[in-house]
């Protein structure tokens, strides 16, 4: 991929979000390419964003880390404006505002948005020109998500446990590594989010 005749380094991702009782998982493997070349086998692609809300990124790394940057700075503004922590849904209407607002030179990213606020646990799936769904149970994304989703679509239950929501996260992503050239890396990160924050974990495989 070029933007603006550089070359940009990518996330051949698989990511992937779960509602459960209580929470949001998020998921991703750690590989990261530059064409052919693998850049990094240690790629974060989950980014906190505040105590309640995280993100994850496939695409463009370097659109990925600047849309956070961003967020977190309007987080922050809100929180002093209103004196309140902004909503899940609030922050994805605020992410989709930004994407919908660069179309001519869009952030190369597809993201999960998720976390856990006043009306419970949400994850919101938005592709590169503010593109916005909810997504009541569970999404993927990146080159390995159709090999994700069919784990997910099989495996998923309504009202899971934490544990059984990072098992379906877990097993979701090794099957995608099992067979998307683009995902890979040398471990699982999981980031559970509750009412009480962001809690990131790292799985070796």
């Amino acid at each position: 991929m070029e933007k603006e005749g550089i070359k940009v380094k990518e996330t051949g991702t698989t990511t992937v979000g779960i509602v459960c009782k209580d929470a949001v998982i998020l998921a991703a493997e750690k590989k990261s390419t530059l064409g052919y070349l693998v850049a990094s086998k240690e790629s974060e692609k989950i980014l906190p964003l505040d105590t309640h809300i995280a993100m994850t990124i496939a695409g463009a790394s370097g659109d990925a880390q600047i849309l956070a940057r961003y967020l977190r700075a309007e987080f922050k503004l809100f929180e002093i404006e209103h004196r309140r922590k902004i909503t899940v849904r609030g922050a994805a209407v605020l992410l989709s505002n930004i994407l919908q607002s660069s179309k001519y030179f869009p952030y190369y990213v597809q993201l999960i948005i998720g976390g856990v606020d006043d009306s419970g646990p949400h994850i919101f799936d938005l592709d590169a020109i503010g593109g916005i769904e909810e997504d009541k149970k569970f999404i993927s994304t990146g080159s390995g998500s159709p090999i994700a989703l069919g784990v997910l679509e099989d495996q998923y239950k309504e009202g899971m446990s934490i544990e059984e929501a990072k098992e379906l996260a877990k097993r979701a992503i090794k099957a995608a590594i099992e067979r998307d050239i683009a995902s890979g890396g040398r471990a699982i990160d999981i980031a559970v989010i509750t009412k009480d924050g962001v809690k990131i974990e790292t799985h070796p495989l």
